[in-house]
């Protein structure tokens, strides 16, 4: 399918989606997460009970592997300086007193680990985040990049919906999907309410198939989560929801079941309502202690790294209960 009818697809399926361009500005690059007001932040404080501190970032670099979207690599690291470097012969710089250290870097894509997207990420008809010109992202992005997510943060309270066990699963499958009112009755079921301008996180432990099997899980790539439809749009925009965390590697099913399109929520939901997303989470240790306490609501906090002109940026979400 080219590209000119990729465009128009979404154009025609989203033409009368709700749109938050321009209510915050004509120069906005943040979105949604302006509902997270000091309110927001002191309510989300208000939580914290133990003392419980979990992070969400996967590792990179796992033995086991970084699972990443198609067509990405992992992250390499590679040692510069070690105390091999300072054997006979070697290349170690000398520092008075006899200083000897360990250097190391690493190449990887910036969305090739838990990390936020842009809000200028992704779009179609020529326009990103707030009606700005998709042309602005022609050698980085001087529009909508993550470098405004970063300097703000991102602070209130979320809670946990987990799907995977709502749908009594060890964890969900390709193409599986749910909605809203799914949503709805998982967090009836764990006894909590979604309330305006949560922070929503959703484990669906899905990446299990990748550690299992990798290449079954890129040969049959489908991913499972939200699937689009128009109530389900008006829903996050409703709720004033202003950032959507999950486990998968792009938070919504891969490729749309009824109408074959790719990605169709990253556009309706970030693109048009600047909702944050947040992928390739690790929640299991979370979901556990949830499982295990009751308490499905937290204090979250996080800030991806301020890369200039960047679609995205890695980050280690902090989760305290």
């Amino acid at each position: 399918m080219s590209t000119d009818i990729e465009l128009s697809d979404l154009t025609n399926l989203l033409d009368a989606s709700p749109s938050n361009w321009g209510k915050w500005g004509a120069d906005d690059e943040v979105g949604s997460l302006n509902y997270l007001t000091a309110q927001q932040v002191i309510a989300g404080a208000a939580l914290i009970r133990r003392g419980s501190v979990f992070t969400l970032q996967r590792l990179i670099g796992d033995p086991k592997g970084d699972p990443v979207w198609p067509g990405r690599s992992p992250a390499t690291r590679e040692m510069i300086y070690d105390e091999s470097d300072w054997d006979e012969g070697g290349s170690g710089p000398c520092f008075p007193g006899g200083l000897h250290y360990a250097d190391d870097k690493i190449e990887a894509f910036l969305q090739g680990s838990t990390q936020y997207d842009a809000l200028g990420h992704v779009w179609y008809d020529g326009k990103i985040w707030n009606g700005y010109d998709a042309r602005t992202t022609v050698g980085g992005m001087d529009k909508a990049g993550v470098e405004p997510i970063a300097q703000r943060g991102v602070v209130g309270r979320a809670i946990l919906l987990d799907m995977a066990r709502h749908f009594d699963k060890e964890y969900l499958g390709q193409r599986e999907t749910f909605d809203h009112n799914d949503l709805e009755a998982c967090a009836k079921r764990q006894g909590i309410e979604i309330r305006n301008r949560d922070i929503i996180i959703i484990r669906t432990n899905h990446l299990e198939m990748f550690f299992r099997d990798r290449d079954a899980f890129y040969a049959d790539f489908c991913e499972p989560g939200l699937v689009y439809s128009p109530e389900l749009v008006k829903w996050f925009q409703d709720k004033e929801i202003p950032n959507l965390v999950t486990d998968t590697i792009a938070n919504e099913v891969t490729t749309d079941p009824d109408n074959g399109m790719a990605l169709v929520l990253h556009n309706a939901l970030m693109r048009n309502l600047g909702v944050a997303f947040t992928e390739i989470c690790d929640l299991e240790k979370l979901a556990a202690d949830c499982a295990e306490d009751g308490t499905y609501e937290f204090f979250y906090v996080a800030a991806p790294l301020k890369i200039h002109q960047a679609t995205g940026a890695p980050v280690n979400p902090v989760v305290i209960k």
